[in-house]
């Protein structure tokens, strides 16, 4: 969901033109339907990665539903579709634009989890461009996705995570940690050139009022950002010192989460720092929902 709340951010849309008197504008309502959008697309991409995973699971997640016998490959290989086609039919009742980004984000979630996720480098690519369609997704709000760009970032993120991920199992992955590290950087650097960028452009767009703008008086997003690079950064240095399947299993979950406050950032800098906290709110329920359903 917080994907959605920093593609609709980024694309103009503010808690303002959600609300209308004391309910949902129709602006509100379709953004609404996003989120639920986003959701299921998510949950048949989670449900279907554990179809796909059956036999490897059976040996290394017997704790999982499928190979517990709590739920037949049959009824999740349906779940799963059905998810994923609900997922699009519901952004096509927002705009045209936004059912054929959902498409192409189910697309990549099955390419994903039946032939790439295995890959050393396709792997990470395509979980990356998943991440990356989901927050445009949420910039396809009013019928366009002019700032489509954006998605790099959370294309690299992810990538990042994912490289990380591949020792969650064995351990001993420290290349790849320190790989993970340098994109970490490279992506806050993105995300404060980004947001300036695009703050001048919305601003003025001819560019004269590059000057008059600065990213440093947006205090919110900078704190979130900082929030940001702490929680991610201390994970890695753990997972490093110690390159232990727990403690990189422990930040590939803070990477996971940690989402949340990079699109708590996109929304403070593009809206109120309120609003912005409504996504970082997610943060704690995100966590409290790790310790039941498996993250990674």
């Amino acid at each position: 969901m917080a994907d959605i709340f920093a593609g609709a951010a980024i694309a103009g849309l503010g808690i303002s033109d959600i609300l209308e008197g004391p309910g949902l504008s129709q602006q509100g309502f379709s953004f609404l339907v996003l989120l639920l959008s986003s959701t299921v697309l998510y949950a048949g991409g989670v449900v279907l990665n554990d179809v796909f995973d059956y036999k490897i699971d059976l040996v290394e997640r017997p704790e999982r539903p499928i190979p517990q016998g709590m739920v037949s490959v049959e009824l999740a290989t349906v779940t799963g579709v059905l998810l994923l086609v609900f997922g699009i039919v519901l952004a096509f009742f927002v705009a045209t634009t936004a059912g054929i980004v959902a498409a192409g984000l189910a697309s990549a979630i099955l390419v994903y989890d039946g032939f790439t996720k295995k890959h050393d480098f396709l792997g990470p690519l395509t979980m990356g461009v998943c991440r990356a369609l989901n927050l445009i997704l949420g910039m396809a709000i009013w019928g366009q996705m002019d700032s489509w760009w954006f998605g790099i970032i959370p294309l690299l993120y992810i990538f990042a995570i994912t490289l990380i991920s591949r020792g969650e199992v064995h351990g001993k992955n420290k290349s790849n940690i320190i790989k993970a590290a340098f994109i970490y950087a490279v992506v806050i650097f993105l995300v404060l050139i980004s947001i300036a960028l695009h703050k001048v452009e919305m601003e003025s767009p001819g560019g004269e009022g590059f000057d008059s703008f600065s990213i440093l008086d947006n205090w919110s997003m900078l704190l979130c950002l900082g929030l940001f690079g702490f929680l991610n950064m201390t994970s890695l240095i753990k997972a490093f010192r110690r390159n232990t399947p727990l403690n990189i299993k422990k930040a590939v979950i803070t990477g996971v989460l940690s989402i949340i406050v990079l699109d708590a950032t996109f929304v403070m800098a593009f809206d109120t720092w309120m609003f912005g906290l409504i996504v970082l709110l997610l943060l704690p329920l995100s966590v409290v929902l790790s310790k039941i359903f498996a993250v990674t």
